[in-house]
This record gives structure tokens, C-alpha cells and sequence, in this order.
């Protein structure tokens, strides 16, 4: 059975998600204890690729990892971690690309039993500063080059500024002076096997809108079952390569690439610079491929003759947003020549919806009429509450906003509140907007489900 399976409790048979059991119980487990399992089953599958262009914005080589280094390598990552003895469940914030370091250094934090917080490399010095005191960091890994930016550089004027971060650490060439090389901690750092017992995932902290004033918390194991319910709709087997153009500093990048990939036992490539040319060679390596992009990519690729290798597009959308038509006729806005379409729509880092374009899943649908939404009622359920806000509870979208560094007390089995209504047309939902700015569609551009 594999990971995902085992997690959503799908029917082996074959049979329909929406006849499982209405309350399933949900496995408590890390990303780390399922990257160590398909490493001790499958030690050769490859785990991580960096992109080929790597060296000249980073100074670091590029490197394919299997699974069995890449869990060699967080277990040394670990170790180092729990040398700093900082108390179990201490925020270490993560300003880091989604290069192979990100995935590393995720899965590290988890093992030596600390909670991640995702720090985008595009901020500033002020909104780092403003989120190390919000979340209350006591330690921050990232990267010494970035192009022509400097991440270590800035967060040593961070640390100036916030005497509770304790800890700098960069990966790199040229580390600043100061701050601790990871490439030494990895490669002269203490190795052994893992513990017994490795501790409990202590959940991550992302920011909603990117917004620094706005953490969020979400457990290891909500993680985990947001990917659970993207693979529902992406359906990514073993072995099989997600290529994603979103960096993991959020919900949609960790959910549809890095969880999601670990929770299939697949293979995860990043491209954390867009580059042209650099994305095109890499969607025509070969082998079954899953490319996950942000939704405004989608009009570039419509009309183009996509690689065949290519299993599914999944086109990510942030509420508020409008559905794009469903239309697949030649010619049309939306014509893309790709037999499966995933729409993924996050709901700040409350939710992530997933489904197939065109089929019993269509977001339009289930938007529309949620009770059409076919998973677990443990997983995901979703609801129009006051004011027609689209509302959700299940493991998936357990998260809690934090007030002073401590997670509001949320359970699996309270509805969460979104702001946000669907904009319906003839009962089908054309987009997502703010609830007190909903208004009813008028008819969509193009036919929705028009015949291929």
C-alpha cells in the first residue's frame, strides 16, 4: 500500500474516495518517517533534482539526490540541530530557495524535533525582522548567494537587530563571517543511524498573503493531509517526477511539491529562478512528468505541443480568483493540449482545493454544490456558511493563526471560516472573490464543458 493510500485510507478495490468511511482516522506521521521508509524499500529512486543552472545563481553545484542520501544527509543535518540545544519545538525560520537545501533543511528541522518557519528569500530586512519577532526565531538556516542577493548578508543585519536569534547558519560559498556553513555542519558534522525514536513533527509556520504580520500554524500531520487530498486529483505514483515552478514558502508550494512528492514517493524538481529556456529543457526530460505552475502560466502554454511525457498540468490559484473556462476547443483562451488539467485554489494558508478539469471533481462543481466534494469526511469537508463563506474542517485544513508566538487552539473538527464566496452562474462557480464583494455571474465567456 502506498503512503498516500495508506493515509487518505482510499479503497484498495478501486472504488470511489466519497464511499469511504465518513470519519476516518488519520495516521500520525512526519514527512521525514515517510522519506526514511521509501529510502529503506527504494534506496536508488530519486528523491530531489536541482536545476541545471544552479552553479551560476548560487555557487553551488547542482546535485541529484536519492532517497537514500537525501535521508543520510537530514539525519546529519539533524544531529547538528539538536547540538545547538535549543528547546524541543523552537521556531527555526527557513530562508532558503526551492533548491534541494529547502527540502534538506525541512525535513532536518522536523527530525530534530523543531517547528519550520517558511521565510520567503524575496523579503526584505523589515519584514524578516517583523516576522523573527511575530513568530519568535531562535535560529535561521539560508543560503550565503542568491543571484545577485545576499540572503545571509541580510539576515546578519536581522540578528543585529533580534538578540533571540541565537543561531545563523548559511548554506554556500563566501559564508559571512559570524554565521555557521552548513556545507562544513553536513560534511563534518556527526553521522550515525537515526533515533528509535525520532520525535513527533512539531508543525511550520507559513504567512498568509505573505504577509509577515500573519503566521500561521499547521501541524506536521495537516501537512501532510493537504498533500493527501491534492494526490486524490493529481494521482502521482512512485517514482514519477513533479516539476514545480513554486517555491515551498507556503501552503500551495509545500502541499503540491514537496509533501506531495515525499507522500507518493516521488521525485520533486524545482525551479526556484523562472528561466525560459532552462524551464523547457527541463519539462522535456524524460519520464512521466507532473508539472505544477502558478495559474498565470497557463495561457503561455495554451496552444503549445506539450511533451509527451507529460502526465498532468496542475494550474495553482490564490482566492480571491476567477476559474478559467472550461473550454477545450481549439483555438480557445484556455486551449491547452494536455489530456489532464488540475485546478488548485488556496484559501490563504487555510485550504488547498484540487480537482480535475472537466471531470466529477471540476472546482466549478464542487465550489458550487460541496457536497460534490468527494474525499474523507477525516480529510476534508467543506460547507457555504454565514454570508454563503466557504468554510472548511478536516485534518487537511487544521491550521490556527498565531497571537504572540502561541497557535489559537483549533481541533480537526471545527469549520474555519474563509472570507471568501463563490461567484455562481446557472449553479456553477466561474471564481472565488471577498464574501462581501460577491456578486452572481453573469454567463461565463465560453461554454463551460464544451466537448474536446
Amino acid at each position: 500500500m502506498s503512503a498516500h493510500r495508506a493515509i487518505t485510507q482510499e479503497p484498495v478495490s478501486g472504488e470511489a474516495v466519497a464511499s469511504a468511511a465518513p470519519s476516518v482516522p488519520l495516521r500520525r506521521i512526519g514527512l521525514g518517517s515517510l522519506l526514511a521508509a521509501t529510502a529503506r524499500h527504494h534506496p536508488d529512486r530519486i528523491a530531489v533534482i536541482d536545476p541545471a543552472d544552479k552553479p551560476a545563481w548560487s555557487g553551488r553545484p547542482a546535485i541529484t539526490w536519492t532517497y537514500a542520501a537525501a535521508a543520510e544527509i537530514v539525519e546529519r543535518l539533524a544531529r547538528g540541530l539538536r547540538g545547538w540545544r535549543l528547546p524541543a519545538g523552537s521556531r527555526i525560520g527557513l530562508c532558503l530557495p526551492g533548491s534541494a537545501e529547502s527540502v534538506l533543511a525541512i525535513l532536518a528541522v522536523e527530525a530534530a524535533g523543531h517547528v519550520a518557519v517558511m521565510l520567503p528569500v524575496s523579503w526584505d530586512e523589515e519584514r524578516l525582522l517583523t516576522a523573527a519577532q511575530g513568530v519568535g526565531l531562535s535560529a535561521v538556516l539560508t543560503q550565503a548567494r542568491l543571484g545577485g542577493a545576499a540572503p545571509a548578508e541580510r539576515l546578519c543585519t536581522v540578528a543585529m537587530r533580534y538578540f533571540g536569534l541565537r543561531y545563523l547558519a548559511a548554506f554556500g560559498p563566501d559564508v559571512p563571517d559570524g554565521v555557521i556553513n552548513l556545507d562544513r555542519f553536513v560534511l563534518d558534522g556527526p553521522a550515525g543511524p537515526a533515533p528509535e525514536r525520532p520525535p513527533a513533527p512539531a508543525g511550520l509556520v507559513t504567512f498568509a498573503g505573505g504577509d509577515p504580520d500573519r503566521p500561521v500554524f499547521r501541524s506536521g500531520e495537516a501537512l501532510i493531509a493537504a498533500a493527501a487530498a491534492h494526490l486524490v486529483a493529481a494521482r502521482v505514483a512512485p517514482g514519477e517526477r513533479i516539476l514545480s515552478l513554486l517555491g515551498p514558502h507556503d501552503l500551495r508550494g509545500l502541499a503540491t511539491g514537496l509533501a506531495a512528492a515525499i507522500v507518493a514517493g516521488a521525485t520533486l524538481e524545482v525551479l526556484p529562478l523562472f528561466d525560459g529556456a532552462a524551464f523547457a529543457n527541463a519539462l522535456r526530460r524524460p519520464g512521466p512528468t507532473h508539472l505544477v505552475a502558478p495559474a498565470f502560466l497557463e495561457n503561455n502554454l495554451a496552444g503549445r505541443d506539450l511533451p509527451p511525457a507529460l502526465r498532468s498540468a496542475t494550474f495553482v490559484h490564490r482566492a480571491p480568483a476567477r476559474l478559467p473556462s472550461r473550454s477545450r476547443a481549439p483555438g480557445g483562451p484556455q486551449a491547452l493540449r494536455l489530456e489532464t488539467v488540475i485546478d488548485t485554489l488556496a484559501f490563504d494558508e487555510t485550504a488547498l482545493l484540487s480537482g480535475r478539469r472537466g471531470a466529477a471533481g471540476d472546482l466549478s462543481q464542487v465550489l458550487g454544490r460541496p457536497e460534490r466534494l468527494a474525499l474523507p469526511a477525516g480529510l476534508m469537508e467543506m460547507r457555504h456558511g454565514a454570508d454563503a463563506r466557504i468554510t472548511f474542517r478536516g485534518q487537511a485544513c487544521s491550521a490556527a493563526a498565531l497571537q504572540r508566538g502561541v497557535p489559537r487552539s483549533a481541533t480537526t473538527g471545527e469549520w474555519l471560516e474563509t472570507p471568501y464566496a463563490a461567484i455562481l452562474f446557472a449553479g456553477l462557480a466561474t471564481g472565488v472573490d471577498v464574501a462581501a464583494l460577491r456578486v452572481e455571474a453573469g454567463p461565463p465567456d465560453t461554454t463551460f464543458f464544451a466537448s474536446a
